[in-house]
């Protein structure tokens, strides 16, 4: 029988306590980050409208060839940062969804802070 992955088990109720408290708003949209072992993925969600305002990940064309490391990270948040910024958004919260603050996250977040999104 299969046994459920503990370390994925803490990620998801990290995550649902996390989806209680915040909610994107159309003033104050929500960034999601997402990270696997191949890829990283970042979007921007209005949760009242319940759509997606911006999407990038290291498989988008702006990107070309970037890999799931750090540096790989650094250039999703300058991207999605910039869309943003492209759809008049400038602030935003930040849900790391239930993933540890550091490493791949991390970069994600001081890149977009340093491309100009507040949160």
């Amino acid at each position: 029988m299969k046994k459920t992955n503990p370390k994925v088990t803490a990620r998801k109720r990290r995550k649902l306590r996390f989806i209680k408290k915040v909610r994107g708003t159309p003033e104050r949209p929500r960034l999601c980050v997402y990270k696997s072992n191949k890829h990283i993925y970042a979007q921007i969600i209005d949760d009242q409208g319940a759509g997606t305002l911006a999407a990038v990940s290291t498989l988008s064309k702006e990107l070309g060839e970037a890999k799931a490391d750090k540096e790989g990270a650094r250039k999703v948040g300058e991207i999605i940062a910039r869309k943003a910024q492209d759809r008049n958004i400038r602030r935003v919260v930040f849900d790391r969804n239930g993933f540890l603050y550091h490493g791949r996250i991390r970069a994600v977040a001081d890149a977009a802070r340093e491309a100009g999104l507040e949160f």
